[in-house]
């Protein structure tokens, strides 16, 4: 799934042929949402074999997750971003992770920083003794569970190389839209876990996961205000009241901490935690990433449709 990452996405597509396992029945699909790079037609000229989804209009990252998974024949289907470019070995191990564990639904990769060094990529699902960690300051011992060298089970996985069994996530209903991007994948491994199936960290499995994102000001503050709005949304869907509350509170106070540390600290910007501050108590307020794409939308015209066909 690509928006704007041409450059990335032939990197991310030339991976996937240098790294398919022998022997393996795959088929390519590709969505492009409206780039304006370039992006479709690189890949009608250099993988004609794909079957390319160009869409004309911004959508959310699950409804095009949902999208390419509705799409797809395979039994196994590997979600990848843009950005996301696999290792040596990588699909084999996600793909003997699921076949080894007929309960497991999804198996997220080790993600790499463009440097290759292993990131946080598997967490436990958000609940209040994640909140608490977080309150003095030890979230990453409590939440992250992207560690081992062993396939372990943990709450959820981060989208950008996970590999799905598309019977699971059919049962689900596949991603919900209502999360432009941010928690869409954590409520998919949550309705997946309530669902009876297993979610799966396989640690053997790499991927250079490239950070793309923009390092403007407005675009900073559009991924802050997305980012806790689907959080608060995600608690709100799945009913936790009191884990919402508590979440609010613990975290507002370790971003006030935070930023007050940091306007003491030269080249450290306060101004960041103290938005995350903001957004964490005020989730509604601000515009998000999704409010960007609909602005988008509207430049390009009301009578435009979203094109989801194959070219």
């Amino acid at each position: 799934m690509n928006t704007n990452g041409r450059d990335y996405l032939l990197d991310c597509l030339a991976a996937i042929e240098r790294v398919h396992p022998p022997g393996v029945e795959r088929e390519l699909l590709v969505l492009d949402n409206a780039s304006a790079d370039g992006s479709a037609d690189a890949v009608r000229e250099r993988h004609p074999e794909a079957r390319l989804f160009a869409l004309e209009r911004r959508t959310g990252k699950a409804d095009n997750d949902s999208l390419l998974l509705r799409e797809a024949r395979g039994r196994y289907c590997l979600l990848l971003n843009e950005d996301s470019e696999l290792q040596e070995n990588a699909v084999q191990a996600l793909l003997d992770a699921l076949k080894a564990d007929s309960g497991a639904a999804a198996a997220g990769a080790q993600l790499l920083t463009s440097s290759g060094e292993p990131t946080a990529c598997a967490w436990r699902l958000p609940d209040i003794p994640w909140a608490l960690a977080a309150a003095v300051f030890l979230q990453d011992a409590v939440a992250v569970q992207s560690t081992g060298g062993r396939v372990r089970e943990v709450g959820w996985v981060q989208s950008s190389a996970m590999l799905v069994r598309r019977a699971a996530a059919e049962q689900v209903g596949w991603l919900d839209g209502d999360f432009f991007v941010y928690s869409d994948e954590t409520d998919f491994c949550k309705r997946l876990r309530d669902a009876g199936w297993r979610i799966l960290f396989a640690p053997a499995a790499r991927a250079v996961h490239h950070d793309q994102l923009g390092t403007d000001a407005a675009s900073m503050r559009r991924r802050i205000v997305e980012f806790h709005r689907n959080r608060d949304r995600y608690f709100r869907k799945h009913g936790l009241t009191l884990t919402r509350l508590i979440w609010k509170a613990c975290w507002t106070w370790a971003y006030l901490a935070r930023a007050a540390v940091a306007a003491l600290v030269p080249g450290r910007d306060a101004r960041r935690y103290l938005l995350h501050a903001r957004q964490e108590l005020f989730p509604g307020r601000g515009e998000g990433i999704r409010d960007a794409a609909e602005a988008h939308n509207r430049n390009l015209g009301n009578n435009v449709p979203a094109r989801h066909g194959a070219r």
